[in-house]
This record gives C-alpha cells, structure tokens and sequence, in this order.
C-alpha cells in the first residue's frame, strides 16, 4: 500500500512545491551566511503573510473559474482609508478595521454583482473596479502617505506572540478557514463544480450568481485584511503599496497547481507558493540581481503554467 501510494502524493502539485520550497531552503541555508537562521526565515514567513492573505480570496476566485484584477487596489484602498476611517474615540481601533473590512467586502460585492448579474467579464470588471480605485485614491488622498495611529493595526504588525509575528498567526487561522471551506463544506463543491462547467451547473441549479457574489466578496474581504496587515508592517499607507500584490497573487495560486482555467485546486498550494515567492525575491536580492528580474520571473511563471493548465483542459 505504500508503494501504491506514493506515486499519488508525488503527483500533487501542492505536495511538490511544498518539497521545492524546503529544497530551496536547505540549499540556501547551506549557501549562503545567515539565510537558514530562525530569524530571518521568520522574517520570510512574515512576508509571505501578507501574499497568502491577499491570494486566499484570489484562490477562491480561480478555482470558480474567475480572476480578480483588483486586489491590488483594494489592498492599496484598505492600507490608506483606514486611518481616515479610524475615530479618535476607539481607543481599541477596532471601529476602524471593521469599517476598512466592510468597505472592501462591498468593493468585492460590487465585482461580484458586476460578474454575476450583469454579465462582465471578470477579468474587465475587476480592471475597471481596480482603474475607478486608483482614481478615487488620487482624489482623497492626494497621492501623500498616511501613517497609522490605530493601536490594533499597529499591534498586528509589531506583536510576536508564542514568539510568532501576529500576521503569520493571523494566516494559520486564514489557511484553516480557507481549507474547511474548500474541502469540508457543500459550498467548496460547488466552487469545484462552477469552475469545472459552470453551465452544467448552473442547469443543476446550484446558484452560480449567489456563488460568485460570494466569492468576490471573500477576495475583497481577504484584500482588506491583507491591506490592514501591509499597513501595520509599514506603519504608513501609501499610493501603490498593494501593487505588487496583484501579480504575486495569481503566481502563488498558479504555482500551488489550482488551474488558472478553475475547477482544480487548493489553498494547501497556494500556502507554499506565497512562501516561495518570497523567498526567490529574497535569493534575487541576496545576489544583487536588477529588480527586473523579479517580474522577469513572475510573468514566466504565470505564462507557463497557464500552458500547461491549457494542455490539461484539452486532455
């Protein structure tokens, strides 16, 4: 039984970039001074934190068979209104995260209704959703940064409790919602069943329109808390800071093997795949590699893997 076995957990996708990302680590901390420390593989899961957050949502979306264009934005939206959304009264801030969580959850809503019920295509409502945001910021803001003053921002961004930073904890507790929901619940099915034909499904009467509502609503939510997490590492908001989110998003979901086709997939990858992202910026940094490279590097990822998510769909 265990010979009949492992051939099916080596063709997991989740399960090989889990194997690349500790292969990547062992040969980096052998390599290089200081890399394999707890401190700075710490500070590593720290970051990808904030990837794994933003991606839980976009994960959701790919596997019902959408994209999400406007993560960045969202993140970019979050990490600037809270301050302004923050009243001097709460001294704990949490008025201000509930409000900042409630305004992307209605930005993820309106992409969701956009998608669903007027049928726009994902993929230009969240480009649309993601250029009208941008512009908004220009207005309000002004193009300045904002500092955070919000005590509960600021403590998940500084805390380190059990010796853990509070975002890495914060997306343990992500990871485990995300992964019930996928593969313990009847709306997990569903996901699977729209991304694979969503019009057969919608012929059984599953509620593909409820369903996407909902979905892009959880992206929005996942962006704002992503955004909220960004803004307490930082400890300012400023124009672009969800930028390079929207690409990391999609790679880290790709490279865990959800098919960016939708209908195959889980968070378990998508875990992995923040994780070694990070972690290639990190090597590229160390080497003094141009920036450029990271792109370089992001868009090949997705343009491959897109490939062979095609090839699987003709099989």
């Amino acid at each position: 039984m265990t010979s009949s076995r492992l051939p099916r957990l080596i063709a997991q996708p989740w399960l090989l970039t889990f194997a690349l990302v500790a292969l990547v680590w062992c040969g980096a901390g052998l390599t290089l001074r200081g890399f394999g420390s707890w401190g700075h593989l710490r500070y590593l899961l720290e970051l990808s934190a904030a990837i794994g957050i933003a991606a839980a949502g976009q994960t959701l979306v790919v596997i019902a068979g959408g994209i999400d264009l406007s993560v960045g934005a969202v993140i970019t939206v979050s990490a600037i209104l809270l301050p302004m959304l923050s009243p001097a009264a709460d001294p704990t801030g949490l008025v201000g995260l509930g409000a900042t969580l409630a305004l992307a959850t209605g930005i993820g809503c309106l992409n969701g209704a956009g998608a669903a019920y007027l049928r726009v295509p994902p993929i230009i409502m969240t480009l649309a959703m993601a250029t009208f945001l941008q512009g908004l910021l220009i207005i309000v803001a002004g193009g300045s940064a904002v500092s955070v003053s919000n005590p509960a921002v600021i403590w998940l961004g500084s805390a380190r409790p059990l010796g853990l930073p509070a975002g890495v904890i914060l997306w343990v507790i992500v990871s485990a919602a995300i992964l019930l929901v996928i593969h313990r619940t009847p709306f997990g099915a569903r996901l699977l069943a729209i991304g694979a034909n969503p019009v057969a499904a919608k012929l059984t009467g599953l509620g593909v329109e409820r369903a996407s509502l909902r979905l892009y609503a959880a992206s929005g939510f996942f962006s704002g808390l992503a955004g909220i997490l960004l803004l307490g590492m930082n400890r300012q908001g400023y124009a672009g800071i969800g930028e390079p989110y929207l690409l990391t998003s999609i790679a880290a979901v790709v490279l865990g093997g959800t098919s960016i086709l939708g209908g195959r997939g889980t968070y378990a990858g998508t875990i992995p795949g923040a994780i070694l992202l990070v972690t290639t910026t990190a090597l590229i940094t160390v080497v003094n590699a141009s920036p450029g490279w990271r792109s370089i590097m992001f868009g090949s990822l997705i343009l491959a893997l897109l490939l062979i998510s095609g090839r699987e769909a003709r099989r």
